[in-house]
């Protein structure tokens, strides 16, 4: 898959996310957080109302550490496609 393919599935993945209205399993979420991070290379340090949710973004991040952009990006689809595969 190239580069571009591999972004404009990514892209894809993102958009099925933000479009489903159904709420999500946290644990999901958190992996999502942390794919998405690093996917876009976001440098911004997580945050929360909740010092609690802070951690759990921290330490979702903190066990992907080691990914590449495109490593995460792969990851991010295939976690979604799983996700609404088992929803049907």
């Amino acid at each position: 898959m190239t580069s571009e393919e591999l972004n404009i599935e990514f892209l894809a993945a993102v958009d099925s996310v933000n479009a489903h209205t159904e709420a999500f399993p946290a644990d999901f979420l958190l992996r999502l957080y942390a794919y998405y991070k690093v996917a876009t290379n976001s440098q911004d340090q997580p945050t929360s109302r909740n010092p609690l949710i802070g951690a759990f973004k921290t330490n979702a991040l903190f066990q992907i550490r080691d990914l590449e952009p495109d490593q995460a990006k792969e990851h991010y689809i295939e976690v979604v496609k799983l996700y609404f595969l088992y929803r049907k």
